[in-house]
């Protein structure tokens, strides 16, 4: 995953204005107790910042990668 597939994947999820609220705010406590944008400014792989955020919000499998099935 790309830092630009993340941001499709955030805003298809989340919509545009709580995915930004959740990527510059919420902390994810699997990967260090950093935010999403702390972790990828860090150079964490894009792909795991989505799947420890996904794991943290309860976000189904199904639901974590819907955006993608769009772009087939």
């Amino acid at each position: 995953m790309t830092l630009s597939e993340f941001w499709v994947a955030v805003d298809a999820v989340f919509g545009r204005g709580m995915g930004a609220s959740l990527v510059s705010g919420h902390v994810l406590v699997a990967l260090g107790f950093r935010t999403p944008q702390d972790l990828l400014e860090a150079g964490t792989r894009p792909q795991d910042v989505w799947e420890a955020l996904c794991d943290d919000l309860d976000v189904s499998a199904e639901e974590r990668w819907r955006h993608a099935d769009r772009r087939l």
